[in-house]
């Protein structure tokens, strides 16, 4: 039987109020109720600010693009002070006082610590290393650079992850991750685009792509569609098996089919890997968050107040699993007709009310179409066309790349430390 993360206390099962067991109580038996009621699982109170290793933990997401591994293995978080009412302070050392990812890891940084509930503020100080600590950097590059040779991820360093996620199915999640990796293809970038709903998997047909995956030296070549002057790279399920099949995995064989999809494509120069998440918090939700840590979480939602409170969750559930939740995508907002009269079918409001709730910004509203249905059904997305619902997709994309996240230029500091590790490895 799997085990099920447990819930916060206040999911309104009132009858199961806790009570304080007497000394002489005998101890009983942990129950599913305990973990519906939140008396095992140490959930955190939101209220309450978060523990130090809490704060580290989710440290462990912000990467060193140019070195390829997190701040907190690195040794570069020397300082991590949590105050009793939510104000986080950490100090960063940096390899030289210049270094230009000083200000990339400052946000990484603020972001990562402000996703934790919990947390009122976070401040960053950013220092200069001693020769020591560089000389333990240096070290642990080495060690890194020796073990890379063995792994069989192709996701390079720099490549900026984001998986799109809902709380629920049905409110087109994967129109939305589809069309925004081609929003971003389109502006001269290269773009991965990896299809985790295994079940459902749909991203083939709303691309209108066919065909197999082919292997070299035993690796994934993922199916390539060029976009204007940018380049998609897509991995499916569903050019493994027939669009009508029914694959009826559990967990632990769906969690190996993600890790094999991340570590065994050649996905080579990457500026994006947008991830099409199942939707839900199961088990390919908890297993991203262990297999790569420096993902980051775009949530779908609609409209409706249920619809809300669903996708709430998916952003929940990714903090928990230490990852930063990047921002809200509203999805079948305000339909306009051809006469130019606005009507909300399924209300409005929600996408907005949910990045106010979570604390993240709202990237933009998708309004509701029948030509993004039609267009996916014909494997043509609406962004790789020119009318409005293109130039929607296209301010999604643009705010992504100008704000939310931005792809990361590796030069400079670490970057040079970097080439001499591999350049003395190359010469033993």
């Amino acid at each position: 039987m799997s085990s099920r993360p447990s819930l916060p206390a206040s999911t309104g099962v009132a009858f199961l109020a806790p009570t304080r067991p007497t000394a002489d109580a005998p101890k009983r038996s942990r129950t599913a109720f305990d973990q519906v009621n939140g008396r095992i699982g140490l959930v955190h109170d939101r209220s309450s600010p978060p523990a130090e290793d809490a704060v580290r933990s989710a440290l462990r997401g912000v990467i060193d693009h140019e070195l390829g591994d997190n701040v907190v293995d690195l040794g570069m978080v020397r300082r991590v002070e949590v105050a009793p009412d939510g104000l986080v302070e950490v100090e960063v050392a940096l390899t030289t006082a210049g270094c230009p990812l000083r200000t990339q890891l400052r946000t990484d940084v603020t972001t990562r610590v402000a996703s934790l509930a919990g947390v009122r503020d976070v401040r960053v100080s950013m220092t200069e290393m001693t020769s020591d600590e560089r000389r333990a950097v240096m070290d642990r590059a080495r060690r890194k650079a020796q073990e890379d040779r063995a792994l069989v991820t192709d996701i390079p360093a720099s490549a900026r992850v984001l998986a799109v996620s809902s709380g629920k199915g049905g409110v087109g999640k994967s129109s939305v991750a589809v069309n925004l990796a081609v929003a971003l293809a389109r502006r001269g970038l290269t773009v991965g685009l990896l299809d985790a709903d295994i079940w459902g998997f749909s991203v083939p047909r709303l691309l209108g792509m066919e065909g197999e995956l082919r292997a070299e030296a035993r690796k994934m070549v993922p199916m390539e569609r060029p976009v204007g002057k940018g380049l998609l790279k897509v991995v499916s399920m569903g050019f493994l098996a027939a669009e009508d099949s029914a694959i009826m995995w559990r967990g632990l064989i769906l969690t190996r089919a993600m890790q094999q999809f991340l570590e065994d494509a050649r996905w080579g120069a990457l500026d994006y890997l947008l991830i099409d998440m199942p939707p839900g918090t199961g088990d390919i939700q908890m297993g991203l968050a262990r297999m790569l840590p420096r993902t980051e979480v775009l949530v779908v939602t609609t409209p409706p107040m249920a619809a809300q409170k669903v996708a709430a969750r998916a952003a929940d559930m990714a903090r928990k699993g230490h990852l930063r939740v990047a921002g809200v995508i509203e999805n079948m907002s305000a339909f306009v007709c051809d006469h130019g009269t606005s009507y909300a079918l399924f209300g409005e409001g929600g996408g907005a009310r949910l990045a106010e709730e979570i604390g993240v910004p709202l990237v933009g509203s998708v309004p509701l179409h029948p030509d993004v249905a039609a267009s996916g059904d014909a494997g043509t997305p609406v962004a790789l066309g020119g009318d409005g619902l293109a130039e929607v997709f296209d301010g999604l994309a643009t705010r992504i790349v100008e704000d939310i996240a931005p792809v990361v230029e590796v030069s400079g500091c670490t970057a040079q430390m970097l080439d001499r590790v591999e350049a003395a490895l190359d010469k033993r």
